[in-house]
């Protein structure tokens, strides 16, 4: 039913797109616009299912929780277009084709036909329908630095909304764990936020986590005292939806090493993270968590 697309689209085409978005680099925003305009129930449609008064309660995989992003709002109105669902894919369909990857066609009617705009805050049904939020990235963090306080480490949170390139953020993390590591410090950087990969090669594979962890490795270059972890609290980090897909993976001053000499900055380079780490023995496989908050990242400094 969460992925019901809306008539004239099939599941396939609706997957291919989301995978197609993801290695275009769109953000989450982009995802969800398009989303919303080719769901059966997103975009406030499950709120519009009945006219019965409605309590959502809801756990936020986004930074801010907008109600509108979390599981692309099925019962909250909807303010975004089709015409705005239309202008993500014609800013991502450049990157998509140079990968090799097109725009199903009946995800272009499905967009051109009006009867798939979405419910807006104007209309009546949601005056009857309360929204809770009652689980948040930004809790998530702020328990694990009260953890990380706990084991002696000094908390330095970066918020739940850090976005961007992943091996940039990953770089940026590396000169604060330097920084750190210099001044002598004991501190755990934590930082939430879905950061995005442009993809340049299609084959390669890993998630955004994986790809982050494998750039920071390659930025402290076995630098020791500093060890990390990054991975989605769904559990997948990319991947095909198999249970044995990776979450993430953690590195340590001796990643590089680990890989049996294997050219990191060339795995990077391919997107090729979880192939790397499957090397160095350093991903997290846990399988689903039917749950979550976002993604999460720390990164560990003793001086």
């Amino acid at each position: 039913l969460g992925a019901a697309p809306v008539a004239g689209l099939d599941l396939a085409a609706k997957t291919a797109l989301t995978r197609g978005l993801l290695k275009s680099g769109a953000d989450i925003h982009e995802m969800n616009t398009v989303r919303r305009h080719i769901s059966r129930i997103k975009g406030g449609r499950l709120r519009k299912a009945t006219s019965a008064p409605m309590l959502t309660l809801a756990i936020s995989d986004v930074p801010g929780d907008d109600p509108t992003t979390i599981g692309s709002g099925p019962t909250v109105a909807d303010p975004s277009t089709l015409g705005e669902a239309r202008c993500v894919l014609l800013r991502r369909q450049p990157t998509m084709e140079a990968l090799g990857l097109s725009i199903p066609a009946s995800v272009q009617a499905a967009l051109a036909a009006r009867v798939n705009e979405t419910p807006k805050p104007e209309d009546p049904a949601f005056k009857t329908a309360e929204y809770r939020v009652i689980a948040t990235p930004a809790a998530a963090l702020e328990q694990a630095a009260r953890l990380a306080r706990q084991l002696g480490y000094e908390p330095l949170s970066l918020g739940d909304a850090v976005t961007g390139e992943a091996r940039e953020a990953a770089q940026q993390h590396a000169d604060l764990a330097r920084a750190a590591k210099e001044a002598g410090r004991r501190v755990a950087i934590i930082s939430g936020g879905e950061l995005t990969v442009t993809v340049t090669n299609a084959n390669g594979r890993g998630g955004r986590s994986q790809e982050y962890a494998l750039a920071l490795a390659v930025a402290l270059d076995g630098l020791s005292g500093v060890s990390a972890l990054a991975a989605d609290t769904d559990g997948i980090d990319g991947g095909d939806g198999k249970a044995s897909d990776p979450a993430g993976a953690c590195i340590d001053a001796a990643t590089l090493s680990r890989a049996r000499h294997l050219d990191a900055q060339s795995f990077l380079d391919n997107n090729d993270a979880t192939s790397f780490f499957e090397a160095a023995d350093g991903l997290i496989v846990r399988g689903p968590t039917h749950t979550n908050v976002n993604d999460f990242r720390v990164i560990l400094v003793d001086p």
